[in-house]
């Protein structure tokens, strides 16, 4: 029997982190299954790209993990039962739920919409934190006739992000974003600047410092009783990790995050590793990790660096859970890169104009690029997991392999 290693989710983390499984350890020693409720790859960065109707390339998970040993399980992820090593699944296209059996757990189910329990959000309000929510957000937006108000609540990246593509791609349109602080107020004074030249360029109306407190149909309502007209409101203010942890013994915090230790080690479960925006990581200056792919990625390759070095007996890696810059697509003309500390606070360096919206596209096509060449860029060979790690009829076959003039279990051998 092989150690099984089951990754829940097939986002950058997920799909990270299976690959750089299968490229540490030797696949005779290892079954990797990673479980995805869709087929393909989903480029979550780019979805207000797909909101205003813009074409992303098709990305089979299948074809991405082609030749590296991992299964892909197209299945939706109903339960997890950390104390059975248990993981319940319902196979897509109508399939029947299922159970499958783990040795190791890697939870990298992510994140969602966060309505935040506002009134009437969930009811009127479009979200792109998902494919379906963007593709949704397209269909309303197509609808639109020129003049009609869209409001895009939330200004953090997402918010940017989406209130600036909307604008661009439908200049006829009212765009305007409501933000419960100032507009951009933890960049530079240059970032700033230059975020308010591209939201004055494109048109967008900022009502800054305010609250949203209810969604209606064709408006919302801010926290000093003003009503903002709104078309199509669109709810960009945070995300909220997928339920499935909070169900379980895992502990986690009061957002339903996983706790875990530096190596992403699940504090309550030492078989169970949680990765991305279902992690709670701590970073420099020991303040929580943001929900982003910046975060995401660093978490995925110590995780999967971790699991190896413990099966193989290998030293535990160290990676630097930093921040470096933050990365904001205004439009497909302008960008802002805005250059920060370890702990993720603004300095006075930022990049603007054309040049930082190359540089962010640039930073988007890597992230694709990382997950469909999983295996690329890292040692050709893979280690042997150690006896003690294996299943006990796979340590016994192991044990009579070694009897017989191997050169053990925890040697490095070749792909």
């Amino acid at each position: 029997m092989q150690h099984r290693i089951i990754v829940l989710g097939a986002g950058y983390t997920g799909a990270i982190a299976a690959g750089r499984l299968a490229r540490r350890l030797h696949r005779e020693d290892v079954a990797i299954t990673l479980v995805n409720a869709e087929p393909d790859f989903v480029e979550r960065v780019r979805m207000h790209q797909l909101a205003v109707g813009q074409d992303l390339a098709a990305r089979p998970l299948g074809d991405m993990l082609a030749g590296t040993g991992v299964e892909l399980r197209i299945a939706r992820v109903t339960g997890v039962d950390v104390d059975h090593g248990t993981v319940a699944v319902r196979d897509a296209n109508g399939g029947g739920e299922s159970e499958l059996a783990y040795d190791t757990l890697v939870y990298a189910l992510g994140s969602g919409w966060n309505d935040q329990g506002v009134p009437g959000t969930a009811e009127h309000a479009y979200e792109i934190a998902s494919r379906p929510g963007a593709r949704r957000l397209g269909e309303r937006l197509k609808g639109l006739e020129a003049g009609q108000p869209v409001l895009v609540v939330g200004g953090g990246l997402t918010g940017l992000e989406a209130a600036t593509e909307i604008a661009e791609a439908r200049p006829d349109l009212d765009v305007s974003l409501a933000a419960r602080d100032g507009l951009g107020d933890w960049l530079s004074p240059k970032g700033r600047r230059h975020l308010r030249k591209v939201f004055d360029g494109l048109g967008i109306t900022v009502h800054e410092h305010t609250p949203v407190t209810g969604v209606e149909a064709d408006r919302v309502t801010t926290a000093d009783g003003t009503s903002v007209p709104a078309a199509v409101t669109v709810w960009t203010t945070g995300f909220a990790v997928h339920p499935i942890a909070r169900a379980t013994a895992l502990e986690v915090t009061d957002t339903g995050q996983i706790v875990v230790d530096g190596t992403m080690r699940s504090v309550s479960h030492p078989d169970v590793y949680a990765i991305g925006d279902a992690a709670m990581a701590m970073g420099p200056g020991d303040k929580p990790l943001r929900m982003s792919c910046a975060s995401g990625t660093p978490t995925a390759w110590q995780a999967a660096d971790s699991i190896a070095a413990r099966l193989t007996g290998g030293k535990l890696p160290n990676a630097p859970l930093r921040y470096y810059n933050q990365c904001i697509s205004l439009g497909r003309k302008e960008g802002l890169i805005q250059y920060v500390t370890a702990d993720d606070r603004a300095v006075r360096a930022a990049l603007t104009g054309r040049l930082a919206a190359v540089y962010k596209e640039l930073v988007c096509k890597g992230a694709a690029w990382s997950v469909a060449n999983p295996t690329l860029g890292l040692p050709t060979r893979r280690r042997r997991v150690l006896r003690d790690q294996l299943p006990a009829r796979a340590q016994a076959a192991q044990g009579a392999v070694g009897s017989a003039g191997s050169a053990g279990a925890a040697v490095e051998a070749s792909a």
